[in-house]
């Protein structure tokens, strides 16, 4: 799970294996594999650096 940002500065929390694709338009949209569609207010970069170390820490071997 990563945490990210709504535009009014909520917080909150998504599975980043539903992250379809994100996309800078330029608002930072986050497509769900549902369809469903989120701006938040983190950069494209810093969503993709999130999920690429959310993936890091639950794909790790049980033996480190």
């Amino acid at each position: 799970m990563i945490t990210l940002t709504r535009l009014n500065g909520q917080a909150f929390v998504m599975n980043a294996d539903k992250i379809k694709y994100v996309e800078s338009t330029p608002d930072t949209v986050v497509c769900c594999d549902t369809g469903e569609k989120m701006m938040v207010r983190e950069s494209l970069h810093e969503v993709m650096k999130r999920a690429i170390d959310y993936a890091r820490v639950i794909r790790r071997p049980v033996t480190d």
